[in-house]
């Protein structure tokens, strides 16, 4: 079986699909770096370069194309974000991806995205995404489920929903999703092994002094009060959480949710033992990137491609469901 995939990234989920036996015809994405990271380790693949609204997808339609996936843009949906949803144009595009459905007519579709979605307007967004948008001929039969990475051997606590439809047309088919693992989670110190030296971010000395007196899963309320108001300034008082500034890994738990950005305020995420963030290899192993899969572009890119990238064991997970 085959796959087209739009919005690649870095490659997470086209890597974990290949993993499982699935050929890839077409991978794409607008962004210059993760093309480059693209053609680094899929060599023999087309990539396209530019927007997938641009793609002459007509030459995969007709039976040609046995699988569309694609992590189209989810910042509309994200909790990090204004939540604005449709309303913003980059919800578009998965209004845009329907229409690249309705023309291929793949034997099977699958989405990724952010939890933030199930909740958004009260659950109307993803009714309407799928009765409106991806379903609106009534050709497929779909199915949605939140997956917990670290349910499934994924040394990471991400969580993501998976969007799939089986076309009518094959027969009453269901879409198994990966069951969960009754192994014991996988740690970051399972996770870290043997891991290849490479580039990382590092922090200023100022936000170093405070990293010292925070132990392995802590943050900044292990601080005193008058480091506390000392480091947050205005947001000490700002209310909520706030439990990912000054946030430290622990050796015996799964990794948090592996970002873009390892060294702003509200993402650190610090290595258990070193006042560092982890370093682009430590977060490709925490992504299940192979060692020898290579990120193109500056360090900043590298960090974004892993961080936004699916998890190459989900995808090789999916990818046998699929199957």
């Amino acid at each position: 079986m085959n796959f087209v995939e739009v919005c690649s990234g870095a490659g997470g989920l086209s890597s974990g699909l290949e993993k499982s036996g699935l050929k890839p015809l077409l991978l794409n994405d607008i962004d210059k770096n993760c093309c480059n990271t693209l053609r680094e380790n899929h060599p023999n693949v087309e990539i396209f370069e530019g927007s997938f609204t641009d793609i002459d997808y007509t030459k995969y339609s007709n039976g040609k194309c046995d699988i569309l996936c694609g992590g189209v843009p989810c910042q509309s949906f994200s909790y990090a974000g204004n939540q604005k949803g449709l309303k913003d144009k980059r919800g578009d595009l998965i209004v845009k991806f329907s229409e690249m459905i309705n023309t291929i007519r793949p034997k099977i579709f699958m989405i990724e995205n952010v939890k933030g979605l199930l909740t958004h307007d009260k659950g109307n967004t993803i009714k309407y995404v799928i009765n409106e948008c991806l379903n609106k001929n009534n050709m497929y039969n779909i199915q949605y489920k939140l997956i917990k990475c670290v349910q499934h051997g994924i040394p990471q606590k991400r969580e993501r929903v998976i969007i799939v439809g089986m076309l009518k047309s094959l027969g009453e088919y269901n879409f198994n999703f990966p069951e969960a693992s009754e192994a014991d989670p996988v740690t970051i110190k399972e996770a870290l092994k043997n891991v290849p030296h490479s580039i990382g971010a590092k922090y200023p000395e100022k936000k170093i002094k405070y990293f010292k007196k925070i132990p392995p899963g802590g943050c900044w309320i292990n601080l005193n009060e008058e480091e506390q108001k000392e480091y947050l300034g205005k947001g000490y008082s700002s209310g909520g959480g706030k439990r990912g500034i000054l946030r430290r890994l622990s050796w015996d738990e799964p990794c948090l949710t592996i970002l873009c950005s390892p060294a702003q305020k509200n993402t650190e995420r610090c290595h258990p033992d070193e006042n560092r963030p982890l370093t682009i290899r430590e977060s490709a192993r925490m992504q299940t990137f192979d060692d020898n899969y290579v990120f193109t572009g500056s360090m900043s890119s590298q960090y974004s491609q892993i961080g936004n990238a699916v998890p190459v064991k989900m995808g090789e997970l999916l990818g046998k469901q699929l199957i």
